[in-house]
Parts: structure tokens; C-alpha cells; sequence
């Protein structure tokens, strides 16, 4: 993992990406002030564009992110999204790196890309199904803020992960998702505090980026199967 050239490796389009979503975070710091969800946008937009690119930089950014995001999450009392964030995406980040690690496309920095097989397709529903019910009961039993959305997001994040981990294309539209809901309860937050607010653009900035990550996957993927 070669972070400069990771950094080279960004097109003009990434960067104005990236730069709009930087804007977009920043903007939403001055109307708040606090550090922690500044801090933790930001890495997290920096995370999607190498995530978006399949080059493992982005898992490994992704996993500070995690760790930050479950810090502010817990001071909000969402618990959900604190527990599905360290105890699920950031351990599952972590895999993913070496995943991406063992399956190189050829020799080059970018993820060899995967097409979910049906055992995996298997994998991810009955184990969506079984994080579902659970973590509605414990999220319940400890009084988590917004229930129904805060299981639904536990849902999408374990899909996203999950298909992140396999490498496969859909992980964006899983992460996509996830962020329409977080864009809702962080909303939601922000009206009982408005430092809270860098977090719903933080997810505005997230959904514009997997977006893209799903477009530049099936790009990839196509460049791939052609030889």
C-alpha cells in the first residue's frame, strides 16, 4: 500500500470530489464548532474516494473513521450506531484490508473485483435477518435514540460491510443506503444539538461519494473482464 501514489492516482474528477465534500464538511464546522465531528467527516470522505478507486488505503482510512464515528455516536446515545461502527465495520474494515491485500487486480494497487456467489449471497441474508432481530431487542433494552432507524442503519451497515469484505461492486449501493439513513438520525440529532450537524453533511458528502463508488466499480469491473 503505496499512499502517495494512491494520492496520484486520483483523477481530476476525484479530486473536485473530494474538495466538494471537504467544503461541504468544513462549511458545516463553522456553524458548529466541534472538532470531534470535523475530524471524523473528514477522514470519512477521504475514506470513500480511495474506497471508490478499490485501493486498500481506503479500508485502512475507514477503520480511524470507524473509531471516531463510535465515539460521537455513544455521546448521542446511539448506541447502535456506536456498536454496529466498532463492533462491525471497523473489524470487518480491518479484514477487508487483507482481502484486498491477497487479491491484487494482477500486480497493480487496485482490488481484483468479485462477483457475489450464491453461498456468499446466503451468507449475507440469513446473517441481515439475524442482525436484525437482535440488534432491534438490544438496542431496545438499552433505550437507543430513534429504534427503527437506528436498526434499520445496523442492517445496511452489516450488507455494506459484508459485500465490502467480498469486493463487490454493490457494496456502494449497501453503503448508499446506510447513509440515507444516518442523513435521518443525524438530522434528527441536530435539532437537539446543533454541533451535531457536520455529521448530516458528513453523510450528504457520503452519499454523493458511494455514488460514485458504485460508477467507478462497474467501470473497473468491465475494464477488468476485458482481460
Amino acid at each position: 500500500m503505496n499512499i502517495l501514489s494512491s494520492i496520484k492516482s486520483l483523477t481530476k474528477f476525484e479530486w473536485m470530489l473530494w474538495i466538494c465534500s471537504v467544503v461541504t464538511v468544513v462549511t458545516a464546522f463553522v456553524f458548529s464548532g466541534d472538532v470531534l465531528n470535523l475530524v471524523a467527516s473528514l477522514i470519512g470522505v477521504t475514506a470513500l474516494i480511495f474506497v471508490a478507486k478499490g485501493l486498500v488505503l481506503g479500508q485502512v482510512l475507514t477503520v480511524v473513521f470507524s473509531i471516531f464515528y463510535g465515539i460521537i455516536s455513544f455521546e448521542f446515545r446511539y448506541y447502535g450506531e456506536m456498536i454496529t461502527y466498532l463492533g462491525m465495520t471497523a473489524p470487518i474494515a480491518v479484514a477487508a484490508v487483507f482481502s484486498w491485500l491477497r487479491h491484487p487486480y494482477k500486480e497493480t494497487a487496485q482490488v481484483e473485483i468479485s462477483r457475489i456467489s450464491s453461498k456468499q449471497k446466503a451468507v449475507l441474508g440469513i446473517g441481515a435477518a439475524v442482525v436484525t432481530v437482535t440488534f432491534y431487542f438490544i438496542l431496545k433494552a438499552m433505550g437507543n435514540s430513534s429504534l427503527i432507524p437506528s436498526t434499520v442503519s445496523v442492517t445496511t451497515s452489516f450488507l455494506a460491510s459484508g459485500l465490502t469484505f467480498f469486493r463487490s461492486p454493490y457494496y456502494a449501493l449497501g453503503y448508499s443506503a446506510n447513509d440515507v439513513v444516518l442523513i435521518v438520525l443525524w438530522i434528527i440529532a441536530s435539532m437537539e444539538d446543533i454541533s451535531y450537524l457536520p455529521m448530516v453533511f458528513c453523510f450528504v458528502a457520503f452519499l454523493a461519494n458511494d455514488l460514485y463508488g458504485f460508477f467507478n466499480w462497474k467501470r473497473i469491473e468491465k475494464s477488468q473482464q476485458k482481460y
